[in-house]
């Protein structure tokens, strides 16, 4: 049986074999020039969470890409729960599982020319959903506003893309890191807040929750559109999405990332400025009402069980 610390299951357009087996071929475009899109879900209580929202996100990628998905929805389900089924049985674990499915244009000749690709390829990744220590959780996150580096413009490779191209993310976060901090916020070229290099962002002041809009140049993330649509107003929270900029941020009380995988993030700090955490903040009520909501969907969709 493999060691849950160190497996992850793939299955490279049908074949499944372990990640760390060599797989693509040198010639995936994909690999060669990023030219791929993919979504990443987790599980609540071993469902999978908002596989639909994710499944059509995924699509609106593709269509910006000009690549087209020859895979029906069901297809690329069984999948998804055949690989899963191979996780489990090779490594033992019952705990949530995070799942990725990376699309590529394929592989061909050497060129740029999108025509030069023969067909699509697909790649799932499964392996225990990542968890943050509950330390780390209780303190809240460190997060530096970059100053070397700046968002993609909407009108170069917009972020609303979900693609292989993570080089911007990438490099705001090693700046970040080399701050000291756990994460980046990035801004765009007008110098307005966006998003951290995989989670959205959000703040609380006065009982009202304030998160950058689309149009500052962000993904639209399905657990930051859960959150401010139905989970924060059911919470008792305001929503606005508004325009923010660096000086925004003395004014905040609380604030928080939002991701697939960690849903909820309390922080800390951001740039000097220090915001409540604990188990009596509205973050935390978020995060909990979040949870019950992802927990409630488990319970109606059975059939999305891995």
């Amino acid at each position: 049986m493999a060691s849950v610390a160190s497996f992850v299951q793939a299955n490279t357009s049908g074949r499944l074999h372990g990640a760390h087996e060599p797989s693509v071929s040198p010639l995936d475009r994909g690999f060669l020039y990023g030219d791929a899109i993919y979504e990443v879900w987790r599980t609540y209580g071993g469902v999978v969470f908002a596989w639909p929202e994710h499944l059509a996100r995924l699509e609106a990628s593709a269509r910006s890409l000009r690549l087209s998905l020859p895979w029906s929805h069901e297809f690329l389900w069984g999948e998804v729960a055949r690989t899963a089924a191979a996780f489990r049985q090779q490594s033992g674990f019952e705990g949530e599982l995070y799942v990725r499915l990376q699309i590529s244009r394929g592989a061909g000749p050497i060129g740029l020319d999108p025509a030069l690709a023969d067909e699509p390829a697909y790649v799932i990744l499964i392996q225990p959903c990542p968890t943050l220590a509950a330390d780390k959780l209780a303190a809240g996150l460190r997060v530096a506003v970059a100053g070397g580096i700046r968002r993609n413009a909407r009108e170069a490779l917009d972020p609303a893309w979900k693609t292989g191209n993570y080089l911007n993310n990438v490099l705001g976060l090693a700046e970040a890191r080399a701050a000291g901090a756990d994460e980046v916020a990035l801004l765009n070229l007008r110098g307005e807040l966006t998003e951290a290099s995989t989670s959205n962002l959000g703040f609380i002041r006065e009982g009202t929750l304030y998160t950058p809009v689309l149009e500052a140049g962000i993904l639209a993330g399905i657990t930051r559109a859960l959150a401010i649509g139905r989970i924060a107003p059911a919470a008792g929270l305001r929503v606005n999405e508004t325009t923010l900029r660096p000086e925004d941020i003395a004014g905040m009380e609380e604030a928080f990332l939002m991701s697939t995988t960690r849903d909820i993030v309390p922080v800390a700090a951001m740039d000097g400025v220090r915001f409540r955490v604990g188990p009596t903040t509205l973050t935390a009520r978020l995060k909990a009402a979040f949870v019950d909501y992802a927990l409630a969907e488990a319970a109606r969709y059975p059939q999305r069980r891995v």
